[in-house]
């Protein structure tokens, strides 16, 4: 009978390798919380890997689908950088009140929170530069425009939108056009 504790046999390396991914995942948060006070340099650091990665597409001369894949994600992680936690136009909308201003001294104040933290949309931005850069080493990654604008487009098309998934925000967005008397449409209007 064989004692459970030895080294020989299958999976002897695993507990070794998971103790030094969570060593390095430690290392790697220690590093993080460290660099998280100093705001100035750290988006010093994301130019100059941006300016890093603008250099390395400029040589090689393609993988402008991973650069627009790459703004496209940023613009959105702009958006939610910039854009409230609460949006109080949707939240009226949801809720059926009114606006929440606060109308005695005792009413709480509820200052501008921002969906995205600066901390977290720093992070995702320095991740998206670091996979972009490492996808330019891949020919595989290098397609030309058109190819994958056509492919999306017929993804897109055969697939379509999750329609369970986004039957909330629908309806919010059709009240919002309701409240706001928007028509998408005229009626009655022929050129």
């Amino acid at each position: 009978m064989m004692d459970p504790s030895s080294s020989s046999g299958d999976g002897a390396g695993i507990p070794f390798i998971s103790a030094w991914i969570a060593a390095g995942s430690r290392r790697f948060q220690h590093l993080l919380d460290k660099a998280t006070p100093h705001v100035l340099r750290r988006w010093l650091g994301l130019g100059l890997v941006a300016a890093i990665y603008v250099l390395r597409v400029a040589v090689v001369q393609g993988f402008y689908v991973v650069s627009y894949a790459l703004g496209i994600y940023v613009l959105n992680l702009l958006i939610a950088f910039l854009s409230p936690q609460v949006d109080p136009e949707i939240q009226e909308l949801v809720d059926g009140s009114g606006p929440s201003l606060p109308t005695r001294s005792s009413d709480e104040f509820r200052p501008f929170v921002r969906r995205l933290p600066e901390f977290k949309f720093w992070y995702s931005i320095m991740k998206a530069f670091f996979i972009a850069f490492v996808l330019t080493f891949f020919d595989a990654f290098d397609v030309p425009v058109f190819l994958a604008y056509s492919s999306l487009l017929l993804v897109g098309t055969l697939y379509g939108h999750n329609e369970a998934a986004n039957t909330s925000y629908d309806k919010i967005q059709i009240r919002s056009l309701h409240h706001w008397k928007a028509a998408l449409w005229e009626e009655g209007s022929s050129n």
